[in-house]
């Protein structure tokens, strides 16, 4: 009896053992974030989701757990040759994600190391097509072009790349000498061309001022000319009134008018000397006693002249006599 018992125990430890093996072999827990793949009796069959799964216990089993999230993986560092022949270093990263387990499982072995050969290949190609100007300066496209084309290969393996970034683009120190030189220069050239603007703007403007004074010059040359045109009318008028009067004092038998112009013009002559600048000291013999009459003519004319109107004033105005 004792020796039963003991055998019906061990019978229940075995089974209970043996349930704890099955419920520990036939249910998985799937962390957040990754898959796993299901294969029965080598051959694939289920994919596992995050959470608690069941599976039968010695006939199927794990077979490759994959990360699901968004993967970085780096690119080393490699020498690309451009087409104008510049030898550059580049590297940078790959930001990729798996879409499909089964795929990146069974459709690609080695997945990441696949990934990152097609990745540092086509950076040979893309950038190796463009010259060292075109590669320093279109980083945009190149990340755009090298996306589409290894997302494109990647898409059987169940991959989704979702960005390719180049980090370091190093050209050789001598080229970069040669582009520190050439940088200068383009400054030095844009420095002078602004220079040689400004001056030609400098001498546009000097132009334009001078043409302006030349023009107020002019106008004002005109004006004076017009004035002086003027007065010199004025004074012939006056000359000519004089004239006039002169004529009419000789026609009534007045000899002192010829006694005037006589003066005049003897004092206008020996005003002429005394202005000359080549002359400064003359000896002129001069009739003194002419030039007394002459001016003593004069002073008869105007009181003649006094006389004359003194009497039309004094006249009183006759009216003809009124009719009846």
């Amino acid at each position: 009896m004792p020796t039963d018992i003991s055998a019906f125990s061990v019978f229940v430890i075995a089974v209970v053992v043996m349930a704890v093996v099955l419920v520990f072999m036939g249910v998985k827990s799937v962390p957040q974030g990754m898959e796993y793949t299901i294969e029965r009796f080598g051959r694939y069959v289920r994919t596992l989701r995050p959470g608690l799964n069941i599976i039968l216990p010695f006939v199927d089993r794990v077979g490759a757990q994959l990360n699901m999230m968004e993967t970085v993986l780096d690119v080393p560092s490699q020498e690309v040759i451009t087409r104008d022949n510049a030898v550059v270093k580049v590297d940078g990263v790959v930001f990729y994600q798996v879409l499909d387990a089964a795929k990146a499982a069974y459709e690609v072995r080695d997945m990441e190391r696949a990934a990152l050969n097609l990745t540092m290949t086509n950076i040979r190609t893309v950038m190796g097509s463009m010259d060292l100007d075109e590669l320093l300066s279109q980083r945009d496209q190149i990340n755009h072009r090298l996306l589409t084309v290894v997302d494109d290969a990647t898409a059987p393996w169940g991959l989704k790349v979702t960005r390719i970034e180049i980090k370091d683009i190093t050209p050789p120190a001598d080229l970069v000498a040669s582009m520190a030189g050439q940088m200068k220069a383009e400054r030095d050239k844009r420095a002078t061309i602004l220079v040689a603007e400004g001056e030609r703007q400098a001498e546009i403007l000097r132009a334009e001022g001078e043409k302006q004074g030349a023009i107020l010059s002019a106008e004002g040359r005109r004006e004076a000319a017009y004035r002086d045109a003027e007065a010199r009318e004025r004074e012939a008028q006056a000359e000519a009134k004089a004239t006039a009067m002169v004529s009419e004092a000789i026609a009534r038998g007045n000899v002192n008018a010829v006694n005037y112009f006589v003066a005049q013009r003897y004092i206008d002559a020996l005003g002429k000397f005394a202005d000359s600048p080549n002359q400064k000291t003359f000896f002129l013999p001069v009739d003194a006693a002419g030039v007394i009459g002459a001016i003593g003519g004069i002073a008869e004319i105007a009181r003649d002249s006094m006389a004359e109107t003194a009497r039309e004033r004094a006249t009183p105005s006759r009216r003809p006599p009124e009719s009846p």
